[in-house]
């Protein structure tokens, strides 16, 4: 006799719009006039993906990433990415113990549930693979030993894309591997009287409190993978990211992962908004983040100085949104 697959269990939505809720409102006590930021991080982190952040230097990059890792109370491990940093100073290192006349495996940077990457293009191309594995499978692989990365597991990058002398910019298989990519940009002129206001008599991270934990953010992770998605609806992501692959002012268009991580961070961003199914709206409010850094423009295009995030939503436009 077959049996049935069970049906999965009900988001509670409740608990995942408080859990999104106390980590937003905790780090908009550091980021100051950027809530839209804020929550794309948020969406991010409850997608269970990895987040690029870049921008012009002085705008909140590194503040960004570390009052996320604040609010949560987690393990966090920050990596300077310099020229001369290892692999090894990434992933660990086996190393020999004269007493015991046994290899230890020493864990390095990545095995923390928030990793701050600053400037990571600035280390060379072998160490910036080192993390390719870890983002991807979670879990390191040292000397034919696999170990399993902590869950949660979110990366967060940073880059400054003006400064461009002895660095490495990413190729397209790590850029492929971060959720989405976001921009800080400058404040408005009232946030930015207010961060002088403030900032300037205290650090607000040192008054930043943990909100929640590590294994509450899990729970929402594995509650929001059940959110349901209609047959309609993953046709139209399919949509868009295979019409990226023909459009005339891309060079390279999305990739299969692509879809797959648009459809996590839909998802994500439904459960935020307090429903249990996803709309086209949620996919269209994350198509950028999700799409313009994996997508490559003609020359054409760059002489028209058509950004990547342009010719997203212009696809996205193009593209017909199921039931309408």
């Amino acid at each position: 006799m077959s049996v049935m697959p069970s049906a999965p269990e009900a988001v509670d939505l409740d608990a995942v719009r408080s859990v999104a809720g106390a980590i937003h409102s905790a780090m908009t006590t550091v980021i100051t006039g950027k809530d839209d930021v804020v929550t794309t991080a948020v969406t991010v982190l409850l997608a269970e993906g990895h987040l690029l952040v870049e921008d012009v230097p002085g705008v909140g990059k590194t503040m960004l990433a570390k009052s996320l890792a604040r609010a949560i109370d987690c393990r966090v491990s920050r990596v300077q990415f310099t020229p001369d940093l290892l692999p090894s100073d990434i992933t660990g290192v086996s190393i020999f113990n004269q007493d015991s006349r046994q290899f230890e495996f020493r864990r390095g940077a990545v095995f923390a549930n928030v990793v701050v990457g600053d400037e990571i293009n600035r280390a060379s191309p072998k160490t910036q693979s080192a993390l390719l594995e870890a983002m991807e499978e979670r879990q390191v692989t040292v000397d034919g030993t696999t170990y399993e990365l902590p869950r949660p597991f979110l990366v967060m990058a940073t880059q400054n894309p003006i400064e461009m002398e002895g660095t490495y910019p990413l190729p397209e298989a790590q850029r492929d591997r971060f959720m989405a990519r976001l921009s800080i940009g400058y404040p408005s002129a009232r946030s930015e009287l207010s961060m002088l206001e403030t900032h300037g008599a205290i650090n607000p991270l040192d008054a930043l409190r943990p909100v929640t934990t590590a294994e509450d953010v899990q729970r929402q992770i594995e509650a929001i993978r059940n959110l349901h998605t209609s047959s309609a609806l993953r046709q139209y992501v399919v949509d868009i990211v295979s019409s990226s692959r023909s459009h005339r002012m891309l060079r390279l268009g999305a990739s299969p992962r692509a879809g797959l991580q648009l459809l996590r961070a839909a998802r994500s961003r439904a459960a935020l908004d307090g429903r249990d199914h996803v709309l086209p709206e949620d996919v269209q409010h994350m198509a950028v983040p999700v799409l313009a850094h994996r997508v490559l423009p003609t020359g054409e295009a760059s002489l028209a100085r058509h950004s990547t995030a342009d010719l997203v939503r212009d696809l996205v436009g193009r593209t017909a949104v199921p039931g309408r």
